[in-house]
């Protein structure tokens, strides 16, 4: 009678109300009727009406009612972690799965650490402890980015026996990747008897995640042999396209997206947005364009993806065509399409149009300014020489200025040699506890090109004593399938001298068609002769210099960097371009430079300097 009334009083039973009660004639029944009440429920008070029928008619020791209620709880979108603590106190004796509700429910919200305490409470009230409870234990370690917590996990995994659960040991391999520990996550992978694609896409991703990208892209091989019977998925594929994109790994990005046709993934809005973004990382825009072209249901990431594509390779105006078609067909802009228009005009020296977009962003669409949406105004700003509006839109912003900020001010000063702003702009950084070896490095660069040595000394003295080290530059180049890194001077290759002996007869070349080499900071000691021969052999250097040697001539060369490539590698690559007949395409780290017949698609508007 009474869980009659309490159905009538939700408006979804009313109706049903009296034959409810000419039905309930059995326990049982009633019992079916309070569990599709409880999965109805969407009200607090209408789970504490439920809640005081439960101790009333004593249902709440009932396991099946008990653990939907607390479900109904912890796990639903509006939870209620007190209140579900609460509830379980209630509980007399507490089975495997309500401790698991609960241990899950805490593992995904701001109190991870309540979950490994119920975890440890499951063994002191003696209650069995599943592969579940250890699952959702370990994700409470990932929350908590807890390594020492998961090996404990780990070892009471073990001592259970449930050392051959394939989902459980997934989850740890998780748990190892998040904690930085590779090794041990590949040792879990191989002690997982039957493996499925979900382990190999978690590995996959460790390897990214720990910088071991490039074995990250052999699984995909591994995965196809059949050894394990698990093919790659569309999951395999997103991950993989990332890794072709930080390697610059054009080749094996086309490899994949074959698979992706030939396995009937192509129609998926997110492998395709992330296909625009490998091949426009990669320079290859035509590609990305068909891609693009290709897709049925174009969203707005399709577009941001596409705008920001035609950013990074120097094509700012038609970056901004697309913004406006992209309007004309009725899709709203994000934050990220305005990252994207900005960044074009930024690297194409659109003042006028950055300036406007700026103001539209927040104006005409309602999308609040972010650290990204100014940082690129700041950019913009300082590329053009309008340095003291750059710094005063800094400390006009809504948002606090993180170090990124100002070192991209930073790099503006040392192009347009303002010493007083660049030194003061380094103050900023040693406030935020942020500064770096390239602000350093930058700041020496701003010295040096005004001819203050004195100054030059100093910080040079001061890095010395501090220990202050540049971040080396790295540079990648596939070949094959193959990546080859190099870093400045590098004597490491296999084919070290041929690409030495190559890169000599470069220079030799080079010289005679006018390139005359731009001297660094570091060598304004030296004669003018000398410093020509001094200059480091840099990254990207080498790195072009084994593309000649390794294929054939016509072909273009394609190179990544870690750093902004500096002035003297972006005249060498220039040139190159026309006396050898090659296109040569850099990413570099924030953006791509195409040189062609001795032109450089940026049209030399950028020239910030490397860190080395």
């Amino acid at each position: 009678m009474k869980l009659i009334r309490l159905m009538g009083q939700i408006p979804h039973y009313r109706s049903f109300a009296t034959a409810a009660f000419l039905a309930a004639q059995t326990l049982e029944e009633e019992r079916r009727q309070l569990l599709s009440l409880i999965k109805s429920c969407t009200q607090k008070t209408h789970l504490l009406q439920v809640h005081a029928h439960l101790i009333r008619t004593s249902l709440l020791q009932d396991p099946t009612i008990s653990l939907n209620f607390l479900s109904r709880l912890a796990l639903s979108p509006a939870r209620d972690m007190d209140y579900s603590r609460q509830f379980f106190t209630q509980i007399s004796d507490p089975l495997s799965s309500h401790y698991n509700t609960m241990i899950r429910a805490y593992s995904t919200s701001n109190s991870p650490l309540e979950g490994l305490y119920m975890y440890r409470e499951m063994k002191r009230q003696s209650v069995r402890v599943n592969p579940l409870s250890s699952s959702f234990a370990i994700k409470s370690c990932i929350k908590l980015s807890s390594l020492l917590g998961g090996v404990q996990v780990h070892a009471r995994i073990l001592t259970d026996g449930h050392q051959s659960d394939s989902l459980l040991l997934t989850t740890l391999m998780d748990l190892y990747s998040c904690c930085e520990r590779c090794d041990e996550a590949c040792k879990v992978f191989d002690d997982i008897r039957d493996r499925d694609t979900v382990a190999w896409n978690v590995l996959i991703s460790c390897f990214m995640r720990n910088d071991r990208t490039r074995d990250a892209l052999v699984l995909f091989d591994i995965m196809q042999s059949g050894s394990d019977g698990c093919e790659p998925d569309d999951v395999t594929c997103l991950l993989l396209l990332q890794a072709c994109t930080h390697l610059n790994a054009l080749e094996f990005g086309e490899k994949i997206h074959a698979y992706i046709g030939e396995h009937g993934y192509g129609t998926g809005s997110k492998l395709c947005n992330s296909l625009i973004a490998m091949y426009s990382r990669c320079g290859c825009l035509e590609k990305a364009y068909g891609v693009f072209n290709g897709m049925l249901n174009k969203n707005v990431v399709s577009w941001s993806a596409m705008i920001s594509g035609l950013a990074m390779n120097g094509h700012g105006t038609e970056a901004i065509e697309a913004f406006w078609e992209m309007q004309k067909i009725g899709i709203p802009p994000d934050d990220q399409t305005f990252t994207g228009v900005l960044s074009a005009c930024s690297h194409c020296g659109l003042v006028d149009e950055g300036m406007m977009f700026f103001d539209l962003m927040s104006k005409e669409f309602g999308i609040a300014h972010n650290t990204h949406h100014y940082g690129c105004v700041v950019d913009l700003l300082g590329r053009a020489g309008l340095l003291d509006q750059a710094y005063q839109l800094i400390l006009s912003m809504s948002v606090k200025p993180d170090s990124t900020m100002w070192r991209t001010l930073l790099g503006a000063c040392r192009i347009h040699a303002h010493v007083t702003l660049g030194e003061r702009v380094v103050g900023h950084l040693i406030e935020l506890k942020a500064q770096e070896a390239g602000d350093y490095a930058l700041l020496l660069n701003i010295y040096s090109s005004a001819g203050k040595w004195d100054k030059v000394i100093e910080v040079r003295k001061f890095m010395q004593e501090k220990a202050i080290q540049t971040t080396p530059g790295c540079s990648t180049i596939v070949l094959k399938g193959v990546v080859h890194e190099f870093v400045v001077d590098d004597v490491s290759h296999p084919r070290k001298g041929e690409i030495y002996e190559m890169l000599n007869e470069i220079n030799q070349q080079l010289k005679i068609a006018g390139y005359v080499a731009e001297v660094s900071a570091e060598l304004h000691n030296l004669v003018a002769e000398e410093k020509g021969d001094a200059l480091p052999y840099h990254s990207e250097k080498l790195a072009i210099a084994f593309g000649v040697l390794s294929t054939p001539p016509g072909t273009t060369i394609r190179v990544a960097k870690n750093l902004r490539t500096c002035v003297d590698c972006h005249n060498f690559a220039k040139v190159l371009s026309g006396v050898y007949n090659r296109e040569v395409i850099v990413r570099d780290r924030t953006r791509f430079h195409h040189f062609k017949e001795g032109r450089c698609s940026c049209n030399d508007y950028w020239r910030l300097p490397s860190l080395v």
